[in-house]
């Protein structure tokens, strides 16, 4: 996701700062936001995911050891209040100047409530290994029947950049990761910041192919219930101003948490894999 860096003169701007009630009124619309995307819920959800993914980085790189420390590393990494607080900080730095009111009245009315909770729910299902199984078959054959809905779910995915914006998000923590690694002393002799910058972008296609099945497989799965209509009214608002400025700085919001819990992760990991040398 590209960054963009405001020009200098923009901070004669910053001299005149706007009325206080005025910072209030934006922090209480960006917290109400906060509740109507579901984002409490979904970070209690990415907690649970982050656990899983610990115990992968566990079975990969110290199998057999005793887990029970790393699992209260990685729980103290995935701590859902840090993560809120982040998150919720980022967001409404991302969103200054954007049209929260617009935001606003999307999620909180239909079929954007609707469309929340059916997010949250199917995110919340696909911690199941065998629903997320099944929810991978069911969208691979939508996606060569090129059904109705799986139309309109890649206009969805195309209206928010979602394939490409998260393959750079997952570049970029896994580069993070081994960041976390080669600062710890984890990693072997000779590997640079360059040398792993190269590993990571190896992984683009296999990356590229993940997320697109998982992109594909979690929205089918979520927006089955709904009707075209509301499917073609959530499209419409993807295409406005507010869509693409609440889609953003998402996108900005979690790739920040992200990538720092990846550095913590790969720094948590180096200690254990340096551990089990001694």
């Amino acid at each position: 996701m590209q960054r963009f860096i405001a020009p200098v003169f923009a901070a004669a701007l910053a001299l005149t700062a706007p009325p206080a009630f005025a910072q209030d009124d934006q922090a209480a619309k960006v917290d109400l936001l906060f509740d109507a995307l579901g984002l409490p819920d979904m970070l209690m959800i990415m907690r649970e995911e982050g656990l899983g993914y610990g115990e992968t980085i566990a079975d990969d790189m110290f199998p057999g050891s005793n887990n029970a420390s790393w699992n209260a590393a990685v729980s103290q990494i995935y701590d859902v209040e840090m993560m809120y607080e982040e998150v919720r900080g980022a967001l409404g730095e991302a969103l200054e100047g954007d049209d929260v009111d617009a935001m606003l009245t999307f999620y909180t009315s239909e079929p954007g409530a609707t469309i929340i909770d059916l997010e949250v729910s199917a995110r919340r299902a696909l911690l199941d290994d065998a629903v997320e199984e099944a929810s991978k078959e069911r969208a691979a054959i939508a996606a060569a029947d090129e059904t109705p809905r799986y139309l309109q779910v890649k206009a969805f995915v195309d209206a928010n950049d979602l394939i490409e914006s998260n393959v750079v998000g997952a570049l970029n923590s896994n580069y993070a990761f081994l960041m976390g690694l080669l600062d710890g002393g984890a990693m072997p002799p000779g590997m640079t910041p360059d040398r792993a910058l190269q590993d990571v972008w190896a992984q683009e296609d296999e990356i590229r192919s993940n997320t697109s099945e998982w992109v594909y497989s979690f929205l089918l799965m979520a927006y089955q219930p709904l009707t075209d209509d509301q499917m073609d009214a959530y499209i419409a608002f993807s295409n406005s101003d507010a869509g693409q400025d609440i889609n953003g700085a998402l996108f900005d919001a979690f790739n920040g948490m992200f990538d720092d819990m990846s550095r913590a992760l790969g720094l948590a990991a180096s200690r254990f894999m340096i551990s089990q040398e001694l």
